[in-house]
């Protein structure tokens, strides 16, 4: 079949209450970015849906891009012909023609956006499928649960027949529930709570810690390939915040208090993200951590360690499994890359008995006992260097210039 658009449809959730504008405007411009590579593309709003008109080329490279973008809850080819009752009958019976394999129950399903067409939306029902049904005697009616559903959309300027509807990625588009800081380490969990956060429509700028030499270099290119895949389901670059970690991390390591290591570590780099975000005008920190999966993230170390931040913390893994978070991390492709063995700064200073159930009291008094431990914060936060990356399908590119995306 020659497709000429791609219907794409936005689920309930964003149509409810006064958002509705913003947030279809939010999800035209998200689809506008996604479809740069597809110049010839050109776009049509109506209510509820959006169309992307294909000009010629081909919808399947099209669909493949669309159906990863946050947002759409789903998409369709559509085949349009001029609004008259013989060029839509024609279309239909074209249409079962080309199914590689014929259902044995189908329903019509039409609308009448247009109330100049001369015949109703249910009348219209009978007329298509009443022109179906003698071509193929096997075929029956079904209006409850039929195995192949043909919609038909009248407007003035043209119908719109389509049948196949392709799950897409859902949620909110991008940017429409504000923006927080994403603390992406090298492993497996980071990104996965990094894409759940863009599924929601979080704008998310990423935050990583390293601590040269004792970390190397292959260890933050890992870390830069992740973020560069998570800016292939935002649709624009992301900021990635690359902290030097070193001098405070030896300080803790000095301490003696070698159980407590990964606890007032982590506290550390909350503090860092908290001064981070407030620079960007982020108003919450996302997690990669799934309750007791290891010492620092049972429930009462992550008690001790969240209470460092004033800012909300967002765990979208917290109740699930291992292997629940790897089954997203295979499907999303960021499985391979968080596997390479380079080791971040949290692994590499990893105690034998880390402290499950570490004590608020114990961990501020030893914090207040390192040496002008304020200032090491704010020398990690002077510190930082931030990359803007982005994700091509043709070559991964690191860029500064944010001028074609936003």
């Amino acid at each position: 079949m020659n497709f000429d658009r791609i219907v794409l449809r936005y689920g309930d959730l964003t149509m409810k209450g006064r958002n509705r504008k913003v947030f279809e405007d939010k999800m035209l411009k998200s689809v506008k970015r996604a479809m740069k590579p597809f110049e010839q593309v050109t776009y049509w709003r109506t209510y509820g849906r959006l169309y992307v008109i294909l000009n010629g080329i081909p919808h399947e490279p099209v669909i493949d891009r669309l159906k990863d973008l946050f947002g759409i809850v789903s998409v369709s080819p559509v085949i349009s012909v001029p609004s008259e009752l013989s060029a839509i009958q024609a279309a239909a019976t074209d249409i079962m023609a080309s199914l590689e394999q014929s259902p044995k129950t189908f329903k019509v399903n039409a609308k009448r956006s247009w109330k100049g067409f001369p015949h109703g939306s249910h009348e219209m029902n009978h007329l298509v499928g009443g022109h179906i049904l003698p071509q193929y005697p096997e075929l029956k009616v079904d209006v409850h649960h039929p195995e192949l559903q043909l919609k038909v959309d009248i407007h003035e300027e043209a119908t719109y027949l389509y049948w196949e509807s392709i799950a897409a990625a859902g949620g909110f588009p991008y940017g429409t529930s504000g923006k927080a800081m994403l603390l992406l380490s090298g492993g497996i969990d980071s990104p996965v709570a990094g894409w759940l956060g863009l599924r929601k429509g979080l704008e998310l700028e990423a935050v990583h810690f390293h601590s040269y030499p004792f970390t190397s270099e292959q260890a933050t290119e890992k870390v830069k390939t992740l973020a560069r895949r998570l800016s292939y389901y935002s649709g624009v670059p992301i900021r990635v915040h690359l902290v030097p970690f070193t001098d405070i991390q030896t300080r803790i390591v000095q301490g003696g208090q070698e159980n407590l290591t990964i606890t007032l570590m982590r506290r550390a780099m909350l503090r860092i993200t908290e001064q981070l975000a407030a620079q960007v005008k982020a108003n919450g920190i996302v997690t990669g951590e799934s309750l007791g999966q290891v010492a620092s993230q049972t429930l009462s170390s992550m008690n001790v360690i969240g209470r460092v931040t004033a800012l909300p913390m967002l765990k979208p893994l917290i109740m699930m499994d291992k292997q629940e978070i790897i089954e997203i991390a295979r499907k999303i492709e960021t499985f391979e890359t968080s596997i390479l063995p380079f080791e971040d700064c949290c692994t590499l200073f990893l105690p034998k008995s880390p402290s499950t159930n570490p004590n608020l009291r114990i961990v501020e008094r030893m914090e207040s006992s390192i040496d002008n431990y304020d200032e090491l914060i704010q020398k990690a936060v002077e510190g930082t260097e931030t990359v803007l990356l982005s994700w091509n399908e043709q070559k991964q590119q690191e860029t500064k210039d944010e001028e074609d995306w936003f």
